[in-house]
């Protein structure tokens, strides 16, 4: 047989629901707070019910004291039942409603009480203080039992002391009034406990309803599994609250838009500055996959509202992505001009071999020779002028696209650029981005010119591409410099509106500048300012010094 299976033990414990146990809590500090104030409350009444019964027996004492038939009494009679000073004395405490009325002299005798066997001896209780003429409020307890008293000193018509009077409230009079008491104060305490509990359970259904039911250990592994998500998730997230600041950035955020910590309770302005960027995070421009350049970085930025009146925006770098799509557009356009000279190659290999079947022989031989120098003498002419290999390359793919495509790519014969470039891939993007604008803006036009005009100053260099396309017209020429600011028709691979503005930021990042104006033919003229761009020519050595060189290495 199965061994039986253990007895489940009953757990006790706090409820999972973060609900119940917010409920639980309120409710049970309301209640805390109820027994507490009872608590403080009820004691200090206590003491005030005792010091009142203590006031009211001194204050009959002292209208005892004040009754000349007691004084008269004292000092003319002796102490009986049926004296004058008992019937006196009996006859305040049944109007004061008193537990007792004694009258002592100055030997501790009683000369009255309610049980009129104590008549004639002394007190139990020591009454020196009354008899030394001071006025005594305590709670004591005597033959008849416990009870709040007061004594006063007995003066004679020449005021001198005879005697005194004790006067005792029960007790348990004063006990009954604090134990009637309490049903009130409890009924009190009830009402604002159950106050305290509806108010309880209003809020702890609204922490319900805000945090969807769950439990506080379901919201520590939510937290814990949102920070492993933000910061292992590849794409930038930036979490702003409903005043429009930063309040959350992962680590992709910090890496891509180039901030810290420090920018967390700050609005995007305060901490990115002016900017594209700036105003899709802060909501201002509106849309889907929305490009932006911060720094030499494209991005594509997602904004989302959230309930709460903030906004989420996700971030993904499109760089290297938007790098390929112009190569792949550069590529494409080439494989359409080799494919069209692809067809050139063939009707001249024809017209050769026309040529050669008719025995022109001379004429085929000029043929070939026009044919091959036309290609040298554009490259000779590009190397001649831009000696840097990245950027003499660049134009010569450029001009066979053009070519292609029906337009003249010249380079200006002003044109010099050593090879002494510091950031030669930079000015490739540079160039590249403005040329493939020109050859888009002059692409079907009659006479479609593109030219090309590299020179330097000093270390400066400075770049112009114009065309005559039809321009840019004057209120719109910053605005071209703008991320996703574009009047064309987007390429296969994504978006337009990235080309100029990464122009100018490489211009600027290089403390330099962009700008655009109106070329001699009416087309638009990019003028791209790079100072320091070169780095310092070596030196020359002097002629002498070359001599002795020369010399040195033919004797060895």
């Amino acid at each position: 047989m199965s061994p039986t299976p253990p007895a489940r033990r009953l757990r006790l414990g706090l409820p999972r629901r973060m609900f119940s146990q917010v409920l639980l809590m309120q409710v049970a500090i309301a209640a805390g707070v109820a027994v507490l104030a009872t608590g403080l409350f009820l004691a200090p009444l206590s003491k005030q019910l005792d010091q009142e019964a203590e006031r009211r027996a001194l204050a009959i004492a002292q209208t005892t004291a004040q009754d000349p038939q007691i004084a008269e009494g004292l000092l003319n009679t002796p102490p009986t039942a049926g004296g004058p000073v008992q019937k006196e004395a009996e006859r305040i405490r049944k109007a004061t409603h008193a537990e007792y009325i004694v009258v002592l002299d100055t030997h501790k005798v009683r000369w009255s009480h309610p049980t009129t066997s104590n008549i004639g001896h002394v007190v139990s209780t020591d009454p020196r203080d009354a008899l030394a003429g001071k006025e005594v409020m305590e709670i004591d307890k005597g033959t008849l039992g416990r009870s709040a008293r007061g004594k006063v000193p007995l003066y004679d018509a020449h005021h001198r002391i005879i005697g005194a009077v004790s006067v005792g409230i029960a007790y348990d009079s004063v006990r009954a009034r604090l134990i009637n008491a309490i049903p009130g104060l409890f009924a009190y305490a009830g009402g604002a406990l159950a106050v305290g509990a509806l108010a309880a359970w209003l809020i702890s259904r609204r922490v319900q309803r805000q945090t969807r039911d769950l439990a506080f250990s379901d919201i520590s592994a939510l937290l814990a599994e949102r920070e492993a998500m933000l910061h292992g998730i590849r794409e930038g997230v930036v979490a702003l609250d409903r005043g429009g600041r930063v309040r959350l950035l992962n680590d992709e955020a910090r890496r891509l838009l180039g901030i810290g910590d420090e920018a967390v309770g700050r609005t995007p302005d305060e901490a990115l500055g002016a900017g594209r960027t700036t105003d899709v995070l802060a909501g201002r421009v509106t849309g889907t996959d929305l490009l932006t350049v911060r720094g030499q970085r494209v991005l594509v930025a997602n904004r989302m509202p959230t309930e709460d009146g903030g906004a989420v925006a996700t971030l993904r770098d499109r760089t290297e992505l938007e790098q390929l799509g112009r190569e792949l557009d550069s590529t494409r356009g080439l494989i359409d001009a080799l494919r069209a000279q692809d067809h050139e190659h063939a009707n001249r290999m024809h017209t050769l071999l026309g040529l050669l079947e008719l025995d022109m022989y001379d004429d085929a031989v000029e043929f070939v020779g026009e044919v091959v120098g036309d290609h040298r003498v554009t490259a000779e002419q590009v190397t001649e002028k831009i000696q840097d290999p990245l950027l003499a390359a660049l134009l010569v793919g450029k001009a066979t696209v053009a070519a292609e495509r029906g337009v003249a790519l010249w380079v200006a014969e002003r044109s010099r650029l050593p090879d002494r470039l510091i950031d030669p891939r930079g000015l490739v993007t540079i160039m590249g981005n403005l040329v493939d604008n020109a050859l888009d803006a002059v692409a079907g036009t009659p006479h479609a010119r593109v030219e090309v005009e590299v020179r330097t100053e000093g270390r400066t260099v400075v770049l112009r591409v114009r065309d005559t396309g039809p321009g840019i017209p004057a209120d719109q020429r910053e605005l071209i410099f703008t991320d996703g600011w574009t009047t064309k028709k987007p390429p296969a691979h994504g978006k337009r509106g990235i080309g100029l503005s990464l122009v100018r930021r490489l211009a600027e990042r290089q403390g330099g500048s962009a700008t655009v104006g109106t070329a001699d033919g009416g087309g638009a003229q990019f003028t791209v300012v790079l100072p320091e761009a070169l780095t310092e020519p070596e030196p020359v050595a002097p002629v002498e010094s070359l001599e002795r060189v020369a010399v040195a290495e033919e004797e060895a």
